[in-house]
């Protein structure tokens, strides 16, 4: 194994790996961080993955790691890196074999009073709604002639369908549908695999969770996206399941031979790449939007089967829990945005994985209410601690091509975690706590214990102290639906 390059401080919330640490880095590694999650990373290959981001072609300014940095599949999870579009590539292993993975927020006007006492009944009848787990089927149908307007409508397919309101579109990052989907690119191996898989969770860090809003930070925009302290909220964390990793098994594979063909050598065979002005890079994006189309269909069914869950548990329609969303957001997927980088403004082939959009106030992406204050941004802890609603700042345009982080990041492997938690006593801290567990299976547990994740306090302390995002809200568990 290569040498872990060294980081060198910049201020007390950004670090560099620079060029001449690893040969054939084009541009610096910056990683955002702090001394306390540095202890975590020192050594870790992740900071290799992202010194090998650094060496790809046409790459603009930095290559670039957030706080819940951790190793991955060719980039590092956490990673972010902007391309030329004339000179630079796409690369599959930058956005992650689950495409559009991503996180829904849901408010509700039940108060955590009204809550706890059925929090067991609740969760396992979310539990039934949404079905979880590996190869998790159950969930809508498809017949094999609605693939494609899956893949090209996303979210608004299933609300045309019935599963929600033109409101609930209004609130999702690209309006829950990417364009420039090409379903034509996603293979029949990767259709079979989505056929059943809508509306359902997945495994592994995949979640549906009742929470309560904790304590609010910045009260004006938590007024608008309708946060009060004491009120129950939901946030689920899912994507493009079996099809969205078979579209990037597809393509990795096909941009591999090309490599090979053409006799090119990277530092890191996963980091396979075209070019992005390339039939080859084309072809991928296509596909790309496609499968992340029909992660945002699939948050959407999901949704669908939270409302029927409450409604059932509460003996009220959705409309009167006001099951609402507040916003959902993508992370490990590419778009084309316009930054300002190295003098000039142009556009740029963003990659983000485990890394999310977090637009600053006054960007027309955002929507209108929210325009104002910022681009809500959403990120999860463990089923054992806080989650948080942040807000994009203006120093993420200028740091970070408009990036925040995703989520707590993994501490451990989820191997590791499985040989140093136990089923019962991690259930029985949760419980101690007052949080209910529904999980498919025990490992879905152990893998996800709360000692297998960062300190999510840290994360967003870095995110905040980097001028990325700054903090709206805080909220703690109740209820957590595991795959």
């Amino acid at each position: 194994m290569p040498k872990v390059p060294a980081l060198v401080e910049l201020d007390e919330f950004t670090y560099e790996i620079r060029p001449e640490e690893v040969p054939g880095m084009r541009v610096p590694g910056r990683l955002f961080s702090n001394a306390s999650l540095l202890e975590g990373v020192a050594g870790d290959p992740s900071l290799l993955q992202l010194a090998n981001v650094a060496t790809l072609p046409g790459i603009e300014q930095n290559a670039l790691a957030m706080p819940d940095i951790h190793f991955g599949y060719g980039f590092p999870v956490g990673g972010v890196a902007a391309f030329d579009m004339a000179e630079g590539v796409v690369s599959p292993g930058g956005i992650g074999y689950d495409i559009n993975c991503g996180v829904r927020l849901l408010r509700s006007r039940l108060s955590v009073d009204e809550v706890r006492p059925r929090i067991g009944e609740l969760t396992e009848r979310l539990y039934r709604e949404v079905p979880s787990g590996v190869g998790s089927r159950g969930g809508r149908p498809l017949a094999p002639g609605e693939v494609d307007a899956v893949l090209a409508g996303g979210a608004a397919w299933a609300v045309e369908q019935g599963h929600g309101t033109p409101t609930d579109l209004a609130f999702q990052e690209e309006g829950g549908r990417l364009a420039g989907a090409v379903p034509s690119e996603v293979s029949e191996t990767a259709r079979k695999r989505g056929l059943r898989q809508l509306g359902t969770l997945g495994s592994g860090n995949h979640f549906l969770e009742v929470q309560v809003v904790d304590e609010i930070f910045f009260p004006e925009f938590a007024s608008v996206l309708g946060l009060t302290p004491g009120q129950v909220v939901v946030m689920l964390h899912t994507g493009s399941r079996g099809l969205g990793h078979q579209v990037a098994t597809d393509f990795i594979q096909r941009m591999d031979a090309r490599l090979l063909a053409e006799g090119v050598q990277l530092v890191d065979r996963q980091l396979s790449c075209a070019p992005v002005s390339s039939d080859a890079g084309q072809h991928y994006l296509g596909g790309m939007a496609a499968a992340a189309n029909f992660a945002w269909a699939n948050r959407q069914m999901i949704t669908a089967g939270v409302r029927r869950g409450f409604a059932s548990t509460f003996g009220r329609s959705s409309e009167e829990l006001g099951l609402e969303v507040v916003y959902d957001i993508a992370h490990n997927i590419a778009k084309v945005e316009r930054h300002r980088s190295n003098g000039s403004t142009k556009p740029v082939l963003v990659h983000r994985k485990g890394a999310t959009r977090a637009f600053p106030a006054g960007r027309e992406e955002i929507p209108a209410p929210y325009r104002p204050y910022g681009q809500p941004v959403l990120i999860p802890g463990d089923m054992g601690t806080a989650s948080y609603v942040l807000a994009g700042l203006p120093g993420s345009m200028e740091r970070s091509f408009g990036s925040s982080c995703h989520g707590a990041g993994r501490r451990l492997s989820r191997h590791a975690a499985v040989r140093a938690f136990r089923f019962d006593e991690v259930t029985r801290r949760l419980a101690e706590k007052g949080i209910v567990v529904r999980s498919a299976t025990r490992e879905g547990v152990t893998e996800e214990a709360p000692g297998a994740y960062k300190d999510v306090e840290q994360v967003v302390r870095v995110a905040e102290g980097a001028g990325l995002s700054r903090r709206v809200a805080r909220l703690l568990p109740l209820g957590v639906v595991k795959g």
